[in-house]
């Protein structure tokens, strides 16, 4: 699957990336072989942004929903744990 040495890009270089795709008419591919990046990654940004202004596939997370899923998701472990340990201090009758 990855590597553990994938690169890491700032917010304005995949911002920046996305912007070259939809004015030049070009593929993703195409765009990300000039930027010398991989094209799942640049396809990846291009297809979260294109949902982050509505207009991704039906279903398709925002941003801001997967980011709160992911906190929601944390908060219920984290709850469960609490809950599982309530349960190993009760006494048994």
């Amino acid at each position: 699957m990855g590597s553990k040495y994938t690169k890491q890009y700032t917010e304005e270089f995949k911002r920046d990336a996305i912007a070259l795709v939809d004015p030049s008419g070009k593929t993703v591919t195409a765009v990300a072989r000039e930027l010398g990046i991989s094209s799942e990654s640049l396809r990846g940004w291009y297809r979260r942004a294109k949902a982050d202004r509505g207009e991704g596939e039906s279903g398709e997370l925002t941003s801001a929903e997967r980011e709160e899923l992911k906190r929601l998701r944390k908060e219920v472990r984290e709850q469960q744990q609490t809950i599982d340990n309530l349960k190993k201090r009760r006494p048994s009758s």
